[in-house]
């Protein structure tokens, strides 16, 4: 019972998901109930029309005077044959439209909650993981609706309404062959999911491993050649298929049970039937074509129960990829409410920390511990510190990428928490080492900033960062595309579009993160001053590792603060 309510809990969220579109769930199972019933209608009436046709000629040749009405029986049959094969075409056609429907509202829920995950959390796994979650674990959730919720409940509503039809010419061939295949119904559901619950269920994860450690391998080939690893590493390769193996076939053994006890349940409740028909026709309370249709009307409950038993054996892939979801929207972080109030009038922005600690999840010692520090409006700071001291878990606090253990930031004056999203997008930019580009055109990546930015503009971002020439002779010009994360582009070029990208906003605060990294010094004897004369008036913190040491600082610097481990130390 507790695994029940378990079950139920887990997959409650995304049956309220596909509760949105109820009225494209019901017509699809309307859809797929006249199907059905088209397919007993057809069996049913046509071994009634076909032993009502051969009695009357037995009596006819017997010199019996009897007569057969044969156009509506027939059109009856013409009519189920048809509509059979209509609702059938239809019932594909709409509820495969209904699935992508729903594959759309799913990825669209889990983007929300990676959207929602702090650097951190993204950063504990590969982005091959989260495509995982967006493609296997989804397409594994879809069949939520199609192969395992619809089927069974049309299923089970035509068995019902099979036995509540025999049953209007005899109750007790109703009641039987009813309550018969109501136990198939419940063998090839309940009974299949328990079997295959444990075995489906480690798919999951075990899919999910081998996927990542075949990336691994590819990625690492190199250095585990060189260090003497890959045997291990393939080793490891080899148990996790042969788990894989051996629950699929253990799988496989369990739907080709399932279908085998369908197949009894269906064959056994149309003997029944037509034993008790038989009876009922001895004694003189059922015609011979009625007798006849009985058991041949409970052969084609063999179409609801067919599927059945592969579905529920398969549940706990389902289950385990819903638990693996759940687990992904209770990690994300809860939105602030949009507009909870007005943001600070424009202008530059000023940014107070106030012992503000920070601690990853399962880390030894927090990122930041107490720091304080202020910032005036239109002031330039330099955050400096070597690597790890916590220069990039600021810039996400003040991100609200990431939220404080302790303490409190305020930015403009206003607690950073009470900033509507779309305001602190728009005010607030920053300029990582990592510079994003996507397998896009320029234009496209440069629009990131500025969607509404015409060509003009974009030439303009492209000269300020002495990028113009290039594109220029370029075959496409701004619709060249920069290859997936800008592999087309050599690491200065991608730098410098990324400066083009945040030259496009206009923002009041700027975060600068080694903004010259990767840049030659010629280069940089250019952009500096530019970049100078671009953040007048705007408040600006860098983060860089040392002042004075090399040739690219920053320009404008007005003061600078150093941290170590986490703490604060005056320079």
């Amino acid at each position: 019972m507790a695994e029940h309510h378990s079950l139920i809990a887990t997959l409650g969220p995304w049956f309220k998901l596909l509760g949105r579109r109820r009225t494209r769930l019901a017509v699809g199972a309307a859809l797929m109930g006249l199907t059905l019933l088209s397919a007993i209608g057809l069996l049913a009436l046509s071994g009634w029309f076909i032993t009502a046709t051969g009695l009357t000629g037995l009596l006819l040749a017997a010199g019996v005077a009897v007569s057969l009405e044969v156009y509506v029986p027939g059109g009856g049959i013409r009519l189920f044959a048809v509509s059979r094969t209509l609702s059938r075409y239809l019932e594909r056609l709409y509820n495969h439209d209904t699935v992508l429907r729903l594959l759309a509202d799913l990825r669209a829920r889990l983007f929300a909650a990676l959207s929602g995950l702090d650097g951190h959390a993204l950063s504990r796994r590969r982005a091959s993981d989260w495509l995982n979650r967006l493609t296997a674990d989804i397409d594994t959730l879809d069949s939520l609706y199609l192969r395992l919720l619809a089927p069974a409940v049309v299923g089970l509503l035509a068995l019902l309404g099979l036995a509540a039809f025999l049953a209007l010419w005899s109750p007790t061939v109703g009641l039987a062959s009813g309550a018969w295949l109501l136990l198939g119904w419940l063998w090839v559901t309940l009974g299949q999911a328990r079997l295959g619950m444990a075995a489906s269920r480690r798919q999951v994860d075990d899919l999910e491993a081998l996927r990542a450690r075949l990336i691994e391998q590819l990625q690492g080939l190199a250095e585990l050649e060189a260090y003497g690893g890959l045997a291990e590493h393939r080793r490891r390769l080899a148990t996790i298929e042969a788990r894989l193996y051996r629950d699929q076939r253990r799988l496989g053994a369990l739907v080709a049970l399932g279908n085998a006890l369908a197949g009894l349940f269906v064959g056994g409740g149309a003997l029944l039937a037509l034993w008790l028909a038989a009876g009922a026709w001895e004694a003189g309370r059922l015609s011979g074509p009625l007798m006849v249709m009985m058991p041949l009307a409970m052969l084609a409950m063999s179409e609801a129960l067919a599927a059945l038993p592969a579905a529920f054996t398969w549940l706990g892939a389902t289950r385990g990829a819903a638990e693996r979801l759940n687990a992904l929207e209770a990690r994300s972080r809860e939105p602030v409410a949009a507009d909870a109030r007005t943001a600070p009038p424009p202008g530059p922005l000023s940014v107070a920390l106030s012992a503000v600690t920070l601690r990853y999840p399962g880390a030894l010692t927090p990122a930041l511990s107490e720091l304080s520090f202020t910032l005036a409006p239109g002031e330039r700071l330099a955050l400096c510190g070597a690597s790890g001291a916590g220069k990039s878990s600021v810039a996400g606090l003040l991100l609200r990428q990431l939220l404080p253990d302790a303490g409190r930031i305020t930015l403009g004056g206003q607690a950073l928490g009470d900033w509507p999203e779309a305001a602190l997008r728009e005010r607030v930019t920053a300029l990582t080492q990592r510079s994003d580009l996507f397998d896009d055109s320029l234009a496209a990546n440069l629009r990131l900033a500025a969607p509404e930015a015409g060509d003009g503009e974009l030439w303009q971002a492209l000269a300020w960062v002495e990028l113009d020439g290039w594109a220029d002779s370029l075959p496409a010009g701004l619709a060249t595309r920069v290859g997936e994360g800008g592999r087309q582009l050599s690491g200065g070029q991608a730098r410098r579009l990324a400066l083009a990208r945040l030259w496009l906003r206009d923002p009041d605060l700027v975060l600068l993160d080694e903004p010259f990294a990767g840049l030659d010094a010629e280069t940089v004897a250019a952009l500096a001053p530019r970049l100078d004369a671009w953040l007048t008036g705007r408040s600006v913190i860098y983060l860089v590792h040392q002042l004075g040491v090399g040739p690219f600082d920053p320009p404008g610097v007005e003061r600078q603060l150093t941290l170590v481990e986490g703490r604060l130390r005056e320079a």
